[in-house]
């Protein structure tokens, strides 16, 4: 296959070699383990004078395509693909922080990325400063003479906040930081945060992926040398991706391009209609231009995404309200699917944190999520109106 293909091409052209078969679309490799011709051709594969494939554990044909296609629409050295979102976090992390470490995390990410960092990673002697999205000087404060790593997503869950990958990625390279951003929200379709400067890049590939609610999956791509300290550690501690799911995936990513074109324009037409609806008091959505950071995000994306949020008038209440008035939207904790979703995050995605710590980042009693589906978009808002009625 030409090299001199659009990436977009690429990612529905690359695929495992054929077999004998002929087979147009890629094979599955449902197996746990592979045979060795002889003695010494397992013992070259387990010394890595070779790269057979030994146990689907540290490597796999199916789940190596997927990677090697995330790894091509990134822009990065290697990569390596895990069994969820949640364990690529985990993984990029603890793979590359010791004890007596310490780490500057964004204070707005996802709930189960705040509780790990905030309850679990202690437990190894690692440290952390949490620090507001966009306060400069604050990120600048933080700086230890420990600091090993910076760890954002952008835009962030789940009030869209979008930080400035430009100035970050300096900020990185002058203080010699690994920068980890989860570009899970946008896709490598619409940002690419290794071209401002990111070291590592990371997916729940469960969400815009996959894009159909079908599978778990997690991925990081980004430097070869640090990619292969992660590759080590989950090697050991078994976080992989399964073959199944990978091939899902992997076939997911052929369609990946045209779907986001399709929720990219739903989002940002049912937000603008929601902007001046009476029952709402604001609107976020990186491609509205009432967004604090629209700025930062005409110059790093391609497009606003397919999640907003609003602020619902009435609080808990009249959220939860809005929530069973639904008809056609899917009321669930995910995100990135063909159907539309709503959620509300103080009560579930970060109900784990204190209310002072949601307010901090923006999660207030009435803001709902909404991750915006492949529906004609009239049906979207239709559904959406008629529940804020009935949510007064």
């Amino acid at each position: 296959m030409s090299d001199n293909l659009d990436p977009i091409s690429q990612a529905i052209r690359i695929q495992t070699p054929r077999t004998a078969q002929g087979e147009h679309s890629t094979p599955l490799y449902l197996t746990s383990s592979f045979c060795f011709d002889d003695a010494d051709a397992m013992r070259a594969a387990f010394a890595e004078e070779s790269d057979d494939n030994i146990y689907s554990r540290f490597s796999n044909p199916t789940v190596d395509e997927f990677t090697k296609k995330m790894v091509m629409l990134e822009g990065a050295e290697a990569g390596f693909s895990t069994a969820s979102g949640m364990a690529a976090v985990v993984g990029s992390i603890m793979a590359l922080l010791k004890n007596g470490d310490h780490l500057i995390v964004s204070s707005s990410i996802f709930g189960n990325t705040n509780t790990f960092i905030k309850k679990y990673m202690p437990n190894f002697g690692i440290t952390y400063t949490m620090v507001q999205a966009g306060d400069e000087s604050a990120w600048e404060a933080a700086v230890q003479p420990n600091t090993k790593m910076v760890y954002l997503e952008t835009p962030t869950n789940p009030q869209v906040e979008v930080l400035d990958l430009e100035w970050i990625g300096k900020f990185t390279k002058k203080h010699n930081l690994i920068l980890n951003v989860d570009n899970c929200f946008a896709t490598p379709i619409l940002q690419k945060p290794i071209d401002f400067g990111a070291d590592l890049v990371i997916h729940s590939a469960t969400k815009w992926i996959d894009g159909q609610g079908r599978v778990l999956g997690g991925v990081v791509v980004g430097r070869a040398d640090l990619i292969r300290e992660i590759y080590l550690f989950c090697r050991v501690t078994g976080p992989s991706l399964s073959p199944f799911n990978a091939w899902v995936l992997s076939k997911s990513l052929e369609t990946l391009d045209v779907r986001m074109e399709r929720h990219c324009a739903n989002a940002l037409k049912v937000a603008q209609t929601l902007e001046n609806h009476p029952q709402v008091l604001s609107v976020r959505y990186p491609y509205l231009p009432s967004h604090p950071q629209y700025a930062i995000a005409k110059k790093q994306m391609t497009a606003g995404g397919g999640v907003f949020c609003f602020e619902i008038k009435g609080g808990v209440e009249a959220g939860r309200k809005f929530l069973n008035a639904l008809n056609m939207l899917s009321v669930t904790a995910n995100l990135g699917d063909t159907r539309s979703i709503c959620s509300h995050p103080a009560s579930t995605t970060h109900s784990k944190l204190t209310e002072d710590e949601r307010l901090a980042v923006g999660i207030t009693p009435g803001l709902i999520r909404v991750s915006t589906g492949l529906e004609k978009v009239d049906d979207i808002i239709a559904d959406i109106l008629q529940a804020l009625e009935k949510a007064v």
